[in-house]
């Protein structure tokens, strides 16, 4: 086998691939995980300064390496970074920094990976790149006048990005909560923007941080296709911010459905006129490299538990990919330990074709 073909190989090193790669070490795979950013973790680190996680630290550790500090606490996004970091460098996983995919295609039985630091072969590509693709923004946000200030939260950082005055926050799910949250206690007049607010979790319920709960309660196993899967997908919850406390600060209006110069058009026909707007509205899947069948009109990936119908090509930590925690950083681990068991039989039984359960 030359130094460019592999049993595996896993597109993005983030806590899903991380994962993967824990037990493909194990069972001494050839495999590698590619990932364009240059440090294991930049993902989060790019994130916004305030950041903290609402699952404990006891909740976030990977496959065989606790999550350090105070297993009750909640940790900032830069300790993820680190773990992650330390996570790969504890299990010697076969990392490529700053290797851009630009395409996977199939070749023969086999799949050609092109990167920016040149092509590889592989039996198996497991695309664990995440949900977090392409920004979603409305198109109607190129209505707005330049002078109004612009930021997808993805690119948010801190309040200083944004002028002071109004602003509006365009969403409000987590994201959007707890940005406006911090927003609002600069100074700024702070606007909410949302049809209908998502079900508000408390961090601790009768003494135990929620996650305790839905750990011993088995909220994270559900399953999507399941009759209460279905109904939580529907709603999405909002933890550990006290939304009663936040409306009191922040002005919640209708819906945003355009933009004419400075106004944002709302739902109800109201407009308002920021000097800047937060659009907390979530992303897109993109997979403009992947050059195989397995991607529905909008381009989201079709699958079956990460299976996808064409052999050899997987997907990991995806939302709801098996259960609630699938994309969740301590739970992922999970079903990176069910797809390894697949790709490892696969190995050792290389004529044998694993395709959707």
């Amino acid at each position: 086998m030359s130094g460019t073909e592999y049993d595996t190989l896993i597109v993005g090193g983030g806590q899903a691939g991380l994962a993967l790669g824990y037990h493909l070490r194990r069972a001494g795979l050839r495999f590698a995980i590619l990932d364009a950013h240059r440090r294991v973790g930049d993902a989060w680190r790019h994130r916004w300064d305030s950041l903290t996680l609402f699952t404990p630290r006891r909740y976030n550790a990977l496959p065989g390496l606790p999550f350090p500090g105070d297993p009750d606490g909640h940790p900032g996004k830069d300790e993820v970074a680190d773990y992650l970091e330390a996570y790969a460098e504890r299990f010697a996983l076969p990392t490529r920094l700053g290797c851009q995919v630009t395409a996977v295609r199939p070749e023969g039985e086999r799949f050609l990976v092109e990167t920016s630091a040149g092509a590889y072969s592989a039996a198996r590509v497991v695309v664990a790149a995440g949900a977090f693709h392409t920004p979603r923004t409305p198109a109607f946000a190129t209505g707005l006048d330049p002078h109004v200030a612009q930021l997808h939260s993805s690119r948010y950082r801190r309040p200083e990005q944004l002028p002071m005055g109004e602003i509006l926050v365009v969403g409000a799910g987590n994201t959007g909560v707890q940005i406006a949250e911090e927003l609002a206690g600069t100074g700024r007049r702070v606007r909410l923007a949302v049809s209908s607010m998502g079900r508000v979790l408390p961090q601790r319920v009768l003494g135990r941080d929620v996650f305790w709960w839905f750990s011993h309660l088995g909220f994270m196993d559900i399953r999507g296709d399941s009759g209460i899967g279905r109904r939580v997908r529907s709603r999405e919850l909002i933890i550990g911010t006290d939304v009663k406390r936040l409306l009191r600060r922040v002005e919640r209006v209708d819906r945003a459905v355009d933009a004419e110069g400075r106004d944002v058009v709302l739902a109800d026909g109201r407009r308002v006129r920021p000097d800047g707007v937060v659009w907390a509205t979530g992303f897109r899947p993109s997979y403009p490299w992947l050059h195989v069948p397995v991607l529905d009109e909008q381009g989201a990936p079709v699958h079956r538990e990460g299976v996808t119908a064409w052999p050899g090509l997987y997907f990991l930590g995806l939302p709801w990919q098996r259960a609630r925690g699938s994309s969740v950083l301590g739970w992922v681990g999970r079903d990176a330990h069910t797809l390894a068991g697949r790709l490892i039989t696969g190995a050792i039984n290389p004529g044998k074709t694993l395709i959707a359960p």
